[in-house]
């Protein structure tokens, strides 16, 4: 079901589908930016007829092989200058484009940790530790985002404005629950839909700590009238949605009831788990909303409030949970992320089953122990449970998978 739903979110399978058709009189401008972005690029280049040229952007690893559009890779979840001096080079690309143009952006998630520039004031390291505290906190991505972006010279359509008379057309692959373009990569050719006001209110809801002349400038931003932005072509070209489809089209062909729980969730890992826990148990006991075999799909991104001192990202630490809410129930679970990456380890995720606890204990792993320390990593590596993809070149966020049995 896993790669079922990587193969349906491929940009080498969305991408052609939804570009424009040529017949402007002047460039074609390709610029991008996320864990996507390489093979978006790859892929255009297969599909477009005339001449091309461009920048991306995208994470360590996550690169692909391409004629005319130069790809970048650079530091993700941390931005570091080599993203820094990409997105400058993007700005640039995109200031020089002209009303015969046409320009093509790519956006996928990790766009706003790659596509990093600090506006005027504002130091890299500040910028990047507001993000790192507020990630830790367990705020969600659309929280993170909201901030990063009114830190930002390039991000909440600045990027688009300037493109200038430019047409402009962007295609998204989206990470984000609820799919709002201006959330994915923190929206640069798109409209921003948030203001500064509301970041302030993130850092102080969230009781994190920032320089004077980051307040500063938000509360500058505060007091100005909202930049309006030129009318532009948003196309997302795929989703978790999408993802969860075709898993559960290939779980229907294998004789499995599904269970869509959608691809939005958002909530603490623990916490989704023990949902998915009360669902499971409701299948096995009492064949309700829909009888075993059949299989829970859910994606969407969850966190994980950081307290001990261990290694896990947040699907891993939703399985770890979920084999100690549903222990004794007859079910196997899968969760990734689709990018192939889970926080910042390098596995994408991991699996239980039904006996998981049994062999924990046997090889003297106490389960209860690695989830109170955020250590789910280290609890599956050592039962050689860990999910191992490399990176995927494309990110529609979390892939859950429930087995009843």
């Amino acid at each position: 079901m896993f790669d079922e739903a990587l193969k349906a979110v491929d940009p080498k399978t969305v991408v052609s589908r939804y570009l424009p058709q040529p017949g402007h009189r002047g460039r074609t401008i390709v610029i991008g930016a996320g864990k996507a972005a390489a093979r978006m690029a790859a892929a255009v280049e297969e599909a477009w007829s005339g001449p091309l040229e461009g920048i991306v952007v995208t994470r360590y690893g996550h690169g692909e092989r391409t004629r005319h559009v130069r790809v970048i890779e650079a530091g993700h979840p941390a931005p570091d200058a080599a993203g820094r001096d990409a997105a400058r080079q993007i700005l640039a690309l995109a200031q020089s484009a002209t009303a015969d143009d046409l320009v093509i952006c790519l956006m996928s998630g990790g766009g706003s940790a790659l596509l990093s520039l600090p506006a005027d004031g504002i130091a890299p390291e500040e910028k990047a530790g507001i993000a790192k505290a507020l990630l830790q906190s367990g705020a969600p991505i659309s929280e993170i985002n909201c901030v990063r972006t009114h830190l930002s010279a390039i991000k909440g359509g600045q990027l688009g404005v300037a493109c200038g008379e430019a047409r402009v057309v962007t295609l998204i692959i989206s990470d984000v629950p609820g799919d709002d373009p201006a959330l994915v990569a923190s929206g640069p050719t798109v409209p921003c839909t948030s203001t500064a006001l509301e970041a302030l209110d993130i850092l102080r809801r969230r009781n994190i700590w920032a320089p004077f002349e980051v307040m500063d400038r938000l509360r500058g931003m505060a007091l100005q009238p909202r930049k309006e932005l030129g009318p532009r072509q948003v196309q997302v070209i795929a989703t978790a949605q999408t993802a969860l489809a075709a898993a559960g089209q290939y779980a229907r062909s294998q004789g499995l009831n599904v269970l869509m729980l959608g691809g939005s969730l958002e909530g603490e890992s623990r916490d989704v788990a023990a949902v998915h826990a009360g669902i499971a148990a409701q299948i096995a006991t009492h064949g309700e909303p829909t009888p075993a075999p059949c299989v829970i799909l859910s994606g969407g991104e969850t966190t994980v409030t950081v307290r001990g001192g261990g290694r896990g990202g947040r699907n891993a630490e939703f399985l770890l949970a979920l084999a100690l809410a549903a222990d004794g129930l007859p079910l196997s679970a899968l969760a990734c992320d689709t990018d192939g990456i889970d926080g910042v380890e390098a596995n994408a995720g991991a699996f239980i089953d039904a006996h998981t606890l049994a062999r924990a204990r046997g090889v003297r792993l106490d389960a209860q122990n690695h989830l109170f320390s955020n250590d789910a990593y280290t609890f599956f590596e050592r039962l050689g449970d860990l999910v191992v993809t490399g990176p995927t070149r494309t990110n529609v966020n979390d892939f859950r998978a429930v087995l009843v049995r």
